[in-house]
């Protein structure tokens, strides 16, 4: 698989920003490629570096009905010649069911083999005894975390600021599992901010409910994060996967208003959470901010 990234910059217009002397960036992580470019890219690269590197020959990983990562997990097996198997959250589905997302239909096509589990089993997947169970099952396969989430991926989202060549004051990015924000405020300079627009329902996002910092402190204390390196904004418009006709209707327009195509899972909640933290004064006049779009284009 080729690992190179482009590193395309687009400068939004609108007479809000610059009204308020705010320059706003676009980082086009999206155009690595339709499937597994974006974040998923990032964060799967050093997964599979190392896969590759100790012979493994299956991969296997978790996800839900519409991840991103089960994608792109199923696009690079295929592309590398190894099997993948997705245990996906929900029992109420099978296979072969014609119920299945886009996003499953599409795994499965390229090879990737479904185990659906209970939504009370899925919690325990970081549990020993719950992995021991399916590596009985599946084999000693290599295990890359929901959402790529471990220290390879924070080595590989950490490279998006390697790879912006303009000097910003923040950076935006969607928070899911929170890899992809505390790679990147890994990575930022002493005035530099990472801000992460929540696309789940919480009415008090903060660090403790990064899911990637509850379940792998360790990995994140080497990388030493400055305790003000990154903040969390909340825009989740009632939870994951859910959207309103007022996001809906911004998604369209954006995507017609800057010919950047956005979608309401997650770019579209980064975006309005962008263009309404702007509004509110959030950002110091004649701030530069860059927003990374991180893909998942599969949702439109």
């Amino acid at each position: 698989m080729n690992f190179e990234v482009a590193k395309v910059l687009n400068k939004i217009n609108d007479p809000m920003f610059s009204d308020r002397e705010i320059t706003l960036y676009v980082k086009r992580e999206d155009l690595v490629h339709p499937v597994y470019g974006g974040n998923k890219f990032r964060k799967l690269k050093y997964n599979l570096i190392y896969a590759r590197e100790n012979n493994f020959d299956t991969l296997w990983t978790f996800g839900g009905a519409f991840s991103n990562h089960i994608a792109a997990t199923a696009y690079a097996g295929k592309k590398l010649g190894v099997k993948t198997i997705g245990v996906i959250r929900g029992d109420e589905l099978k296979p072969s069911d014609e119920k299945l997302s886009k996003t499953l239909r599409e795994a499965k096509a390229n090879g990737m083999q479904l185990k659906f589990i209970s939504r009370s089993d899925y919690k325990r997947k970081y549990d020993d005894d719950f992995l021991n169970e399916l590596r009985n099952e599946f084999g000693n396969a290599y295990i890359i975390p929901e959402g790529g989430s471990n220290e390879f991926a924070l080595q590989g989202c950490r490279e998006i600021v390697d790879d912006i060549e303009i000097d910003f004051d923040y950076i935006i990015c969607p928070v899911g599992t929170g890899t992809t924000l505390l790679g990147i405020a890994s990575g930022l300079k002493p005035y530099q901010t990472a801000v992460g627009i929540e696309v789940y329902k919480n009415e008090n996002p903060q660090e403790e409910n990064l899911e990637f910092l509850k379940h792998h402190p360790l990995e994140i204390k080497n990388y030493k994060l400055r305790p003000d390196s990154y903040r969390v904004e909340n825009y989740s418009f009632g939870g994951y996967g859910k959207s309103t006709p007022e996001l809906d209707t911004f998604c369209k327009d954006f995507s017609t208003n800057h010919n950047i195509t956005i979608e309401p899972v997650y770019t579209g909640k980064m975006f309005y959470g962008i263009f309404d933290l702007v509004k509110q004064g959030y950002f110091p006049k004649a701030s530069i901010i860059v927003a990374i779009h991180t893909g998942g284009l599969q949702y439109i």
